[in-house]
């Protein structure tokens, strides 16, 4: 049997699949797919319409929540251009039945099967995974090596730098003077990467946002609070 897209009043096109795996009929809404519906196999077309059209506010609802969210996603694909400092994204279809991902001579290469679509959520997620191993080499590179000359340069001493995948933070310092920061700071101009780092050798004296915190943060890197503000602009995630 076929695949169909057929309108619903209200909806617009779903698409109707029938599935061998499907028990019971299923109603999916994913980011960039949109809407489907898996039909057991030997229950007709005209059923499965029925009854999906019974979840029509439903469906409703979900749609609208899944374009919110596909407003705020970078979708990549082989026209987007993307790249780190030091590495390109390159997309290739393939003959192959899997989804690779490999960094080689300044580029993140991903090799998908030729029938998917690049918006794929297996494509996508494969996408940041590359590009996030690039950030890791990148940050392993420089950040250190910032830390220690900056650290040096306004008189500050840390215990231990720690370089992790943060989605939520750029970075942090503990009771301990350890300081954490996000791979993804490689995303950022670089005096915004100077302004965290400061930010954060700052926290090993003031372990706090006192007055007193920024007080000194603006003494050695001037308008803090303005760079703060601009920080606040990027997303930690790639989104």
């Amino acid at each position: 049997m076929s695949d169909r897209l057929i309108y619903i009043d209200g909806v617009g096109e779903i698409l109707f699949k029938h599935s061998s795996r499907a028990r019971h009929l299923g109603i999916s809404v994913r980011p960039f797919l949109g809407a489907r519906v898996s039909i057991p196999i030997g229950m007709s077309y005209n059923s499965a319409v029925r009854l999906v059209a019974e979840k029509k506010g439903w469906i409703i609802q979900h749609l609208k929540k899944m374009r919110e969210f596909e407003k705020q996603q970078t979708i990549f694909n082989e026209y987007s251009g993307y790249c780190t400092k030091h590495y390109k994204l390159e997309l290739r279809k393939s003959d192959r039945k899997n989804i690779s991902v490999r960094l080689s001579k300044g580029k993140i290469n991903v090799t998908y099967p030729a029938e998917l679509n690049t918006n794929t959520k297996e494509i996508q997620s494969a996408i940041r995974t590359g590009i996030e191993r690039a950030l890791k080499i990148e940050a392993k590179q420089y950040l250190p090596d910032k830390v220690k000359v900056l650290s040096a340069k306004f008189g500050f001493e840390y215990n231990k730098l720690t370089l992790k995948n943060i989605k939520s933070r750029w970075g942090s310092c503990s009771r301990n003077n350890n300081i954490n920061l996000s791979i993804h700071l490689m995303r950022l101009p670089e005096h915004l990467i100077d302004y965290v780092i400061l930010h954060e050798l700052v926290h090993t004296v003031h372990h706090n946002h006192s007055a007193r915190f920024w007080s000194k943060l603006d003494e050695i890197k001037n308008g803090a609070k303005n760079l703060d503000k601009e920080l606040k602009k990027y997303r930690i995630a790639i989104y």
